[in-house]
């Protein structure tokens, strides 16, 4: 094994342990990995001024859309929270939770990833649940966009990719994920609202509910009072955020090239559970082939799609969310890894047993 792979390894594991042991590294995750990503590039000889300038480029439309809509949610914020405060003395919280996870992660394929997690998070914000329920309901809801996404090219970077590496047409991951994609959008949305049910079910009454909302506006007063400063801090977060992950997915080019292409699709499979540290997009343009079949597309689409959701940095919703709800690493990994493994052995059975993928 050469030093480069030995250094690359020694980043990864740094990536994977360091938010979780270190409360520094954990409160800056952005800079960390903006770290992590150069010395990958310079372990693997990959920094030069044309990947930095498509680091410099990458973000922007993100980042943009992040201030935008910051803006707009923070100039309307009396009328939302009004309007949110309306459907939850209608309908109850746990039939609310499931709407916005289902339709969130139907639809993101339409809206993209990016505007239906700012949704999701000003949404997240006014549920009168306390701050631990928000993060978890918050985690399915990731779940299910990061998924749906991928359904149209426009839903996020990786089905963009994908598409134009296979030379399909506009609703050919529609058609061969869909199947699987639509149903488990589903059964996040069933989860979350069975959460809801049983975190709730001892508010019996609107009384109830609305003390239960104030204490979650306290209960999040610490983790971020919105303001123009916090708004623009946010995207620039977002901005470094995606910045980090384009050179860390430059950086382990070697690692991709030399180990994981060549592996069955078994293995792949759960190898490609390194998209929740690394982007999907660089795996899936360096896995995804014309000359594969189907059914191996689908196995190492599902599995980058579902790990991605398990940290932070698998996803750009979760990156979205985080940064407005402040998780940290250590929250968003206590439900975020063990549903992704547990969805994960699901579709596993799904793909490879009950299938039977070669």
């Amino acid at each position: 094994m050469d030093m480069v792979i030995v250094g690359l390894l020694v980043i990864l594991l740094l990536v994977l342990t360091l938010p979780f042991a270190v409360k520094a590294v954990e409160q800056n995750l952005e800079a960390f990995l903006f770290v992590m990503g150069i010395s990958a590039c310079l372990i693997s000889s990959k920094l030069n001024v044309p990947l930095f300038l498509k680091a410099l480029e990458e973000p922007w439309k993100i980042a943009l859309a992040v201030l935008v809509a910051g803006a707009l949610f923070y100039i309307m914020k009396d009328q939302f929270s009004a309007f949110m405060e309306r459907v939850f003395h209608k309908v109850s919280v746990p039939v609310v939770v499931f709407i916005v996870i289902a339709l969130l992660g139907l639809i993101s394929s339409v809206i993209t990833a990016i505007i239906a997690s700012i949704v999701l998070v000003e949404i997240i914000y006014q549920l009168p649940l306390e701050r631990k329920h928000k993060i978890n309901v918050c985690i399915l809801a990731c779940f299910s966009i990061g998924l749906g996404a991928v359904m149209t090219p426009i839903g996020e970077p990786l089905s963009t990719i994908a598409i134009s590496k296979l030379n399909q047409s506009f609703f050919y991951l529609f058609h061969l994920l869909g199947p699987y994609i639509i149903p488990a959008v589903l059964s996040f949305a069933l989860l979350g609202a069975i959460y809801c049910a049983v975190v709730g079910k001892k508010q019996e009454d609107l009384s109830e509910v609305a003390a239960t909302s104030e204490n979650a506006e306290e209960d999040l007063s610490d983790v971020e009072e919105e303001s123009w400063a916090g708004i623009i801090i946010r995207a620039l977060k977002v901005y470094l955020f995606v910045m980090a992950l384009v050179f860390l997915g430059e950086g382990f080019e070697p690692i991709i090239e030399k180990y994981i292409i060549s592996l069955s699709p078994q293995l792949l499979y759960w190898v490609n559970m390194v998209s929740a540290v690394l982007d999907n997009a660089t795996l899936t343009a360096a896995e995804i082939s014309p000359m594969m079949d189907e059914a191996h597309i689908e196995a190492i689409l599902m599995g980058l799609l579902i790990s991605g959701g398990m940290l932070i940095p698998g996803n750009i919703p979760n990156i979205i969310s985080a940064s407005k709800l402040k998780i940290t690493s250590t929250e968003w990994a206590k439900l975020g890894v063990p549903l992704g493994l547990a969805v994960m052995g699901i579709f596993y059975v799904i793909l490879f047993v009950i299938i039977g993928i070669a």
